[in-house]
């Protein structure tokens, strides 16, 4: 721990780093902007193996039993039945639906009734299943092991384990992250999800592929954090909003391509490799220190001066400004770091742990918690009613893409203009509006307008999920940044996995989830209220700045309106003041000479007047004279 002096010293350097320190060492110039554009790179990797996840547990539209010949009678001869035919003999036909999925027919062996009349019985599949061609891939994690019928669960428990990786690593890595620097926790979770992600192509059973996919998943959720603060922490308050959404254009991007690469692919271990290999390429930065260099802010946050020191010459050097030994004219900024770092001085490390003292920092964590959680759960409700509007799988996965984009848009549009909590709010109000519209009147809307509900409330509900994570990197302090924006993220991945448990009940609870997440919309605009605005301000970077923001109001008063109290709270004024004497005296003069007294003093006339009384004073001075 460090000493008092020394903490109160680096508290004034932390102050200080948006106005003084980060404009001296060229500001949001050349090699910030080279930095930001390498971070993007990995947010390409990360969404391309995150959605990768929808094409391995595709269900194929169509599948049956595969025929066992030895469930059928002895005098059975193929050659006698066409293909569809010899299907309808040994597969039960299930009205609205075609051919059973899981069972057969069983004859007995000495029958020779082939008619549709002759006892049977039904049992489940002996030999497997024929699967239709799955959407861009011939095979994946569902026809490799047959996961149907009695081992359908284990589509959706798959999911839920992939999530459950995503939610340790960014519990765990987001405060790595805030321990072992920006850097060090990228590198380690570039390498060990590249690892995994070439392990998951060897998998030789389901149960491996689900413990190696949880970890995976857990490392890559350490790449999309660290990579995702790095960037906003380069970033001048200008520049961070477009920065941020340009790394949401990638993702989008990876989700665009990833169905023409399924269908280049074929198989999913070859698509698994695929998508691993943008990330191998990702440890080039581990050769190259200048594409991913240490947060020079988290250094400073941390108390690091000697490591702060070099990063600020490095960026001050590659953005083409000289700094020596004096940063700015009358201050130097150098030596003043020489006098915080002593012989004794330790940096020190903070953990989400530190929120059990705060007030303001753990409430807009628990805000922006709930409304990532809200905004990635309720989805799941609008592209199941696209479903219903239509039951191939590239419609709703492209018009769930382009709502994504158009999500992307509409922040950068209007965020920088009406801030990100009230745009935050609107988000919340029309999500709330289009899940509560289609829970109370689907039944009796056409389906065009159940249509036109499901696109807007996936286009906001998106837009509500990409501006709370972009909201809590920038309200969260340095020092514990890492860990809060993982518990925030960790939040929204349960809202992911929440669809899962659905489907994992045969969606059983559907009407339940769809009114939880709805209230839970409707709540959250109240909760939104509570959050401070960070349009054009400094990044927080100690406990203290992150516990001092503040809530403004949301309508700001115009300049020309009265602001006049319902009370007046200053006394009025009296004729009576007794701390002033002459004030006193005319005072009660006035009030004797009212005529609204009941009585009136008569002010009588000197006895003599001025020039009687100036002629008997010279008559008296001539008699002393004489």
């Amino acid at each position: 721990m460090a000493t008092g002096p020394s903490v109160t010293a680096n508290t004034s350097l932390h102050m200080d780093y948006e106005t003084k320190i980060f404009p001296r060492t060229g500001g949001y110039g050349r090699y910030n902007r080279i930095v930001v554009v390498f971070s993007w790179f990995p947010n390409f990797a990360v969404m391309l193996n995150l959605f990768s996840d929808v094409f391995y547990t595709l269900i194929p539209d169509s599948y049956h039993c595969k025929p066992d010949p030895q469930l059928l009678p002895s005098t059975f001869l193929l050659s006698n039945f066409t293909k569809q035919g010899y299907l309808n003999y040994t597969i039960p036909w299930v009205n609205g639906t075609g051919l059973s999925h899981c069972e057969l027919f069983k004859y007995t062996s000495n029958t020779s009734d082939f008619s549709e009349n002759v006892p049977r019985e039904r049992v489940s599949c002996t030999k497997g299943w024929e699967y239709a061609h799955v959407a861009g891939l011939q095979s994946n994690f569902v026809t490799e092991w047959n996961l149907v019928c009695h081992d359908y669960w284990k589509i959706p428990f798959q999911h839920i384990c992939f999530m459950t990786g995503w939610i340790i690593g960014y519990i765990f890595l987001g405060t790595l992250c805030d321990w072992l620097g920006r850097r060090r926790c990228f590198l380690l979770s570039i390498s060990l999800s590249s690892l995994f992600g070439v392990a998951v192509c060897l998998s030789s059973s389901a149960v491996v592929f689900l413990l190696l996919r949880l970890s995976q998943g857990a490392m890559l959720a350490g790449v999309f954090l660290s990579s995702y603060i790095a960037r906003l922490e380069l970033c001048d308050p200008p520049h961070r909003l477009m920065v941020a959404m340009v790394s949401g254009v990638f993702a989008v991007f990876a989700e665009l391509l990833l169905p023409g690469i399924a269908v280049l692919c074929r198989d999913w271990p070859v698509l698994q490799a695929v998508a691993t290999l943008p990330l191998l390429l990702l440890l080039s930065y581990w050769c190259c220190a200048s594409l991913f260099p240490e947060s020079p802010r988290w250094l400073l946050a941390s108390g690091q001066i000697p490591q702060a020191k070099r990063s600020l010459q490095e960026f001050s050097t590659r953005n083409g400004v000289c700094l020596l030994d004096e940063i700015y004219p009358g201050e130097t900024l150098l030596s003043e770091m020489d006098l915080v770092y002593r012989e004794d001085f330790q940096p020190r490390y903070f953990s989400v742990l530190e929120l059990r003292r705060t007030r303001v920092i753990w409430k807009n964590c628990l805000i922006l918690s709930f409304t990532l959680f809200i905004g990635t759960g309720v989805q799941y409700c609008f592209t199941r009613n696209l479903h219903s509007y239509s039951t191939n799988f590239y419609f709703s996965y492209f018009l769930r893409v382009m709502m994504g984009a158009l999500a992307c848009i509409f922040i950068c549009l209007s965020v920088n203009h009406f801030g990100r909590r009230g745009m935050l709010l609107l988000s919340a109000i029309i999500t709330g509006l289009s899940s509560l519209l289609l829970l109370a009147l689907t039944q009796y809307l056409r389906g065009g307008l159940v249509l036109v509900l499901s696109v807007v409330g996936l286009l906001f509900s998106q837009a509500l999920a990409m501006l709370s994570i972009f909201f809590a990197c920038e309200v969260m302090p340095t020092v514990v940044r890492g860990g809060c924006l993982g518990l925030v993220l960790a939040a929204g991945c349960v809202g992911m996995a929440a669809s899962s448990l659905m489907e994992l009940q045969n969606n059983g609870g559907y009407f339940l989830h769809h009114v939880i997440f709805a209230s839970f919309a409707v709540l959250s605009v109240l909760c939104i209220m509570l959050l401070p605005e960070s349009k054009r301000k400094p990044l927080p970077d100690s406990l203290k700045e992150g516990e001092s923001q503040r809530r403004p109001p949301l309508f700001l008063s115009r300049p020309d309106r009265d602001n006049l109290p319902l009370l007046c709270t200053r006394p009025p004024l009296s004729e009576y003041n007794p701390d002033n004497y002459s004030r006193l005296v005319s005072a009660t003069r006035k009030m004797l000479t009212k005529d609204n007294l009941p009585y009136r003093i008569a002010v009588h006339p000197p006895l003599l007047s001025d020039s009687e009384t100036q002629g008997q004073e010279n008559e008296t001075l001539r008699e002393v004279v004489s």
